[in-house]
């Protein structure tokens, strides 16, 4: 039977985020669903579409399942990839992030 009460994660990003590391992403996030989670993009220096999509399609899992799901440490590269490719991730940054 599984845990029924939410813990803490974390999931430290790689730095090369391409379609190779797509479906190695997706796993690690389902294999953490149902905890609150902490996501460290601080050694990301490329993302691609795709996974910044796996990201999203995460945040939205986790929002639907009422539990916290937070960017920290967001590198430059992650944050203006994902502006240039026309994601607002400013809701899921953590508050030191934001400026």
């Amino acid at each position: 039977m599984a845990n029924k009460k939410a813990t803490q994660k974390s999931l430290s990003l790689a730095p090369v985020l391409d379609l190779n590391e797509a479906t190695a992403l997706r796993d690690k996030l389902m294999a953490l669903k149902g905890n609150d989670l902490t996501i460290d993009a601080s050694a990301v220096e490329r993302i691609g579409a795709l996974c910044a999509q796996v990201l999203m399609a995460g945040a939205k899992t986790w929002e639907a399942d009422r539990r916290a799901y937070t960017v920290t440490g967001a590198s430059e590269p992650f944050l203006k990839t994902m502006q240039l490719i026309g994601v607002d991730i400013e809701h899921l940054l953590a508050k030191e992030t934001q400026q």
